[in-house]
């Protein structure tokens, strides 16, 4: 795998161990994050900087849904563009129902740093979760 693939599995697993730091700190500074459309958290769309990604994406996500794991499944390294497959899981916090969703994430990076990701998800299963 090359580089931006091998970047990419570390920020995963960053993630995982709650190393949030980690993650924002391989991202441009004007990042362009966009969630899935239709998606719980697409209002914010795109998040520009990693600030705002930590607040309107990271942090939302971990305030509304307990035990949240995100599970890579696939990696596939496109050099300046690596796309992941894999599920998100955990239990939403005010309707006690779970969280079992497909992902895709396709990250872009220029000179060493993430400067796009678009997020792919179910949508249903978030709002199903949600009570939505």
């Amino acid at each position: 795998m090359a580089i931006n693939g091998d970047l990419v599995k570390d920020l995963y697993a960053a993630f995982g161990k709650g190393d949030v730091p980690t993650v924002l700190g391989a991202f441009d500074a004007q990042i362009r994050w966009s969630e899935a459309e239709s998606s719980l958290y697409a209002g914010g769309n795109p998040y520009v900087g990693p600030q705002a990604v930590a607040e309107g994406v990271f942090l939302r996500v971990v305030t509304d849904v307990e035990n949240f794991a995100v599970a890579p499944e696939n990696f596939v390294d496109g050099g300046d563009t690596v796309v992941v497959e894999g599920r998100y899981r955990g239990t939403w916090k005010a309707t006690g129902k779970p969280v079992d969703a497909q992902f895709a994430h396709v990250w872009q990076f220029r000179g060493g740093k993430v400067v796009r990701v678009q997020q792919y998800t179910d949508t249903k299963r978030w709002a199903d979760a949600a009570g939505s």
